[in-house]
């Protein structure tokens, strides 16, 4: 199941650039939520807790319990972090999306897929393990939800592959898509021949007569 993290909310009325731009010299992150009950709501919540949030999450879906304080009133609303915004040069968290969902709705989730264990067609025949899926669609309750789908490689030979009708889901959690979609597999060797041909055939350098350089002496 994935970890459920707990974030404290505030509600916020202004959302221009000049409100925006004064509650992050505060510290503080823009973020909105919303879902198919509910408004969107715009929050801000501290940096610095947001931060650690994520480096505590290791898949694509972060589970969230928002406590939102709107006054004296205080409520909790379950959700998934749907997009976190980050600054292009400095890395610093700018907004964050929230998708709100029901304990007892499925949800449709992206899930991170792993590996473990060291294939015997990689061990022993020097094939090489190609992961084409990087993660897997899912519907399930928020409850269910798993943080990462691992998969055992360790009895896989060159030649053969896991495809998506082959995974081991949790309980209470289906997968999206066409069955028999390959996940990964393993490929055999790659030749020095097959390199040399992926790279497609060499090109004859061409010499060309060196032109004069501007203000040289000519001999």
């Amino acid at each position: 199941m994935a970890k459920q993290i707990k974030l404290a909310a505030q509600t916020r009325a202004g959302a221009g650039r000049t409100e925006v731009k004064k509650l992050r010299a505060e510290g503080k992150v823009p973020a909105v939520i919303y879902g198919a009950s509910l408004a969107p709501l715009n929050l801000q919540l501290g940096a610095r807790e947001v931060v650690d949030a994520l480096k505590h999450a290791t898949g694509e879906q972060v589970l969230v319990e928002v406590e939102i304080h709107d006054g004296a009133k205080t409520s909790s609303q379950l959700a998934l972090i749907q997009e976190v915004q980050h600054h292009p040069v400095r890395s610093t968290i700018l907004h964050v999306d929230f998708h709100a969902v029901a304990a007892d709705e499925k949800l449709h989730a992206h899930v991170t897929v792993e590996t473990h264990g060291e294939s015997i067609g990689v061990k022993t025949y020097g094939g090489r393990l190609e992961l084409l899926l990087h993660s897997i669609e899912v519907d399930c309750l928020p409850k269910d939800l798993p943080e990462l789908i691992s998969i055992d490689v360790s009895a896989l030979n060159v030649g053969e592959a896991i495809h998506l009708r082959d995974v081991q889901l949790p309980s209470g959690v289906s997968y999206r898509g066409d069955g028999e979609l390959t996940v990964l597999r393993i490929a055999g060797a790659t030749t020095a021949d097959e390199t040399a041909a992926s790279e497609g055939p060499s090109q004859p350098e061409v010499i060309r007569e060196k032109k004069p350089v501007e203000g040289a002496e000519k001999k």
